[in-house]
């Protein structure tokens, strides 16, 4: 049995009503949703909110809603905190996966990944992740209006003798339901997402780029080139 759970709180402060903004033509949280049904992998689609607005356009597209505490609610309360809350609150199952609402580049075949190198490996978790596009060696601050490296012995090193680099992608993250060990990126299993899928959307400049990035996709697969498969 396969829980899935979809966190959409309604107070985004720098995209007003993000999770429900319309993106290449449907409410974000609709790509989240549409492919979790699409992936034929869950008993339930849950989607935890505190707003009547994104409760209406999930039951719209199928799914149930789940009122969350206020304590939840707040911009303090964590997303993985609503992940255990949710599932605490829906006993019986074996595994449950956390999608992100803001998601839409997330595809089946990798929450399929996720959930079979889950039942393989003595893990807890598995989750999206995906390269740095710039070696994370090279990088600096500024101080004083002035760059200083984080790493300075790296200087002159060529970026191809340079460790590679991963980040969490943002999209998923499964869990044994039966591990109650809190998530941490050490000791569990990286389901690699290639960057042109790969897309943060915190801010407004964010928006704009993921739906031009979706759009460019599109027509890539028009053209029958299955990168959105």
């Amino acid at each position: 049995m396969n829980l899935c759970i979809i966190p959409a709180r309604g107070g985004s402060k720098r995209i007003p009503n993000k999770n429900i903004k319309e993106f290449c033509g449907k409410p974000l949280i609709a790509y989240s949703i549409e492919v979790a049904k699409k992936s034929e992998l869950f008993d339930k689609i849950v989607v935890s909110t505190d707003s009547e607005e994104i409760a209406k356009v999930a039951e719209y597209y199928g799914v149930e809603v789940q009122i969350r505490p206020d304590k939840l609610s707040d911009d303090y309360a964590s997303s993985m905190e609503v992940f255990d809350y949710v599932i605490s609150q829906n006993p019986g199952f074996k595994y449950a996966c956390m999608i992100y609402a803001t998601a839409p580049f997330l595809q089946v075949k990798y929450l399929k990944e996720g959930l079979e190198v889950l039942k393989q490996n003595d893990v807890c978790y598995t989750f999206s992740a995906t390269t740095y596009d710039f070696p994370i060696q090279r990088g600096f601050k500024i101080i004083d209006n002035k760059a200083k490296m984080f790493y300075p012995e790296f200087l002159n090193t060529r970026s191809q003798d340079l460790e590679e680099a991963y980040h969490d992608a943002g999209q998923f993250y499964f869990k044994k339901v039966e591990c109650k060990e809190k998530f941490k990126f050490d000791g569990n299993i990286p389901i690699i997402i290639p960057r042109y899928l790969v897309q943060d959307i915190d801010t407004i400049e964010d928006f704009i780029r993921a739906e031009m990035m979706y759009k460019a996709l599109c027509e890539i697969k028009d053209k029958k080139l299955q990168y959105l498969e």
